[in-house]
């Protein structure tokens, strides 16, 4: 099964109290919902082996179909307003890797 995982921080305006509700009430929902999508998980970092933690927020997106997903879900209006939005909640600075999955 395909992957994306988006390594992120928060823009400094966005608390993380404010994001979890986010998250919780329409980010998860929307991602869930979309073509080709199995399911979507939001992982809030809170500890490092190193003691360093460079990204706060790991985002999975569990792509059952990627090229249901990237012929229907990501040209789509819903798609294009979600990631509007969170770009406008994110530090710039974030990075996408694309994935299979092995066991």
């Amino acid at each position: 099964m395909a992957k994306q995982i988006i390594l992120y921080n928060l823009a400094d305006h966005v608390t993380d109290e404010q994001y979890k509700e986010y998250v919780v009430n329409e980010k998860g929902p929307l991602l869930d919902g979309l073509p080709g999508v199995k399911k979507f998980e939001m992982v809030k970092i809170t500890g490092s082996m190193k003691g360093e933690i460079p990204y706060k927020y790991v985002g999975i997106l569990h792509i059952k179909d990627p090229e249901l997903f990237a012929k229907e879900a990501m040209p789509s209006k819903t798609f294009q307003d979600f990631a509007a939005k969170w770009s406008t909640m994110v530090n710039p600075a974030f990075h996408t890797l694309m994935g299979e999955e092995i066991y």
